[in-house]
């Protein structure tokens, strides 16, 4: 195999053109040859029993061609891409220029390569002083989740509905006099103000009484999902049967013993100060990082291929699949839904993915021009916890050199971020 190198009129962009021995491409006919040959076919020879030469003639020379061409392509283009030392952030533009069985391969591979990044100031960049603290107030709301959490639901008979009650209704839509599909439902229960509901319905509920019926007029939102109903006007039939309201435990001592392990009011006050301490600090931590790498990248000049942006978008978007698919639902689905194509919802990424790709490229060029090293201990320590959560030996993960290097690049852009926060001159 010989490859040329050569540059684009693009930035961040190489044309490989690479010949292959035609021996070599031969080679790979017969061995594609081999691996297909029980699928043909042919009259006058059992299936799969036909020479390689009366396959060709029956079907065409070309037949193995393509096929040849994908088993030789991964290997050389990867041995290419060490030999020449190329770093590549897209796949390969592949133009084949000559193929056939007796003659050398020849193809052109057009790819984009990882910018240059030239740092500006990165030590002593000047950023604003975050600061989080605990306030009463905020444990008293934690506290009145706990109460929530731990009411009990008591039935009301003499008053009508109020915002906050519970209720259970009958209910029925019609849209033009028509009921519609999915607008019934029997002793439902709703939560009035829990806006669950289409606006304006959980209002009307409001002042009805046990046994009483009544329509109540809503208007669908432009933006519902359902192409039938959206913008409609729509009447209800509603009757309700019960009413309940929550009641909350008293705040004392018992409450204490009964919700958590302490025994007094206080000490789960002074547990929930201690908790919300420790996530202010997080709180604090992560943005500080976050308004100090902002600082840095701003100072950067760098242009991004297009490449590793739509490699970043592909990532964010298997993640949302991911999600998507412990609810039960497909991408597509879920696109068909909202009403976007898929463009339209990999467009909406592309500045996040931008700002994702620009950090990672600036954090690798500090972590080179500084010379951070992640430590054999650091390491040690990452691998042990990493075969704790998934039930696996270290000496197991030890043995995957990829997973290793994966190990030391986030130890090593971790202390690249400790470093430009701890260079940074913080503003009161």
């Amino acid at each position: 195999m010989s490859v040329k190198v050569e540059k684009t009129e693009n930035k961040n962009e190489l044309k490989l053109e690479f010949t292959i021995e035609a021996e070599k491409f031969d080679e790979a006919i017969k061995k594609v040859y081999v691996k297909s040959m029980k699928y043909f076919n042919i009259p006058g020879f059992r299936k799969g029993k036909a020479p390689m030469n009366i396959v060709e003639r029956y079907y065409g020379k070309e037949i193995f061609y393509e096929d040849a061409f994908n088993e030789v392509l991964p290997g050389e283009y990867t041995k290419a891409l060490e030999e020449n030392k190329i770093e590549a952030v897209s796949n390969p533009d592949i133009e084949v220029k000559q193929i056939g069985k007796g003659q050398d391969l020849i193809f052109t591979a057009v790819v984009q390569t990882k910018p240059e990044v030239k740092l500006g100031k990165y030590k002593g960049i000047e950023i604003q002083k975050i600061e989080y603290n605990v306030s009463d107030a905020d444990i008293d709301h934690e506290l009145g989740h706990m109460q929530e959490k731990n009411a009990r639901l008591v039935s009301v008979e003499k008053r009508a509905v109020k915002k906050d009650d519970i209720t259970i209704i009958d209910f029925e839509g019609f849209v033009d006099g028509k009921p519609f599909e999915g607008g019934k439902a029997e002793k439902y229960e709703l939560t009035i103000g829990s806006n669950t509901f289409i606006p304006g319905f959980e209002d009307q509920i409001i002042g009805m009484k046990i046994d009483e019926e009544r329509d109540i007029n809503v208007k669908f939102p432009e933006e519902y999902f359902s192409e039938e109903l959206k913008g409609k006007d729509a009447t209800f039939k509603v009757k309700l049967y019960e009413i309940k309201k929550k009641e909350l435990p008293k705040l004392d001592d018992e409450f204490a013993k009964d919700v958590s392990e302490f025994d007094t009011l206080k000490e789960l006050k002074d547990s929930i100060k201690e908790k919300l301490e420790e996530e202010n600090k997080n709180k604090q931590k992560y943005e500080t990082e976050e308004a100090a790498i902002k600082a840095v990248c701003d100072n950067v000049e760098v242009d991004i291929p297009s490449g590793m942006i739509e490699t970043e978008i592909d990532n964010m978007t298997k993640e949302i699949e991911q999600r998507l698919s412990y609810q039960g639902m497909k991408l597509a689905d879920y696109l068909q839904m909202i009403g976007k194509t898929n463009e339209e919802f990999r467009s909406e990424y592309k500045e996040q993915a931008e700002k994702s790709v620009k950090t990672k490229l600036v954090l690798e060029a500090i972590v080179k021009q500084e010379k951070i090293e992640a430590s054999k201990e650091k390491v040690e320590e990452k691998l042990k916890e990493s075969a704790d959560m998934y039930g696996q030996k270290v000496e197991n993960l030890k043995q995957n050199e990829k997973f290793v290097q994966y190990i030391e690049e986030s130890l090593k852009t971790e202390k690249a971020i400790e470093f430009i926060v701890e260079n940074a001159k913080i503003k009161k």
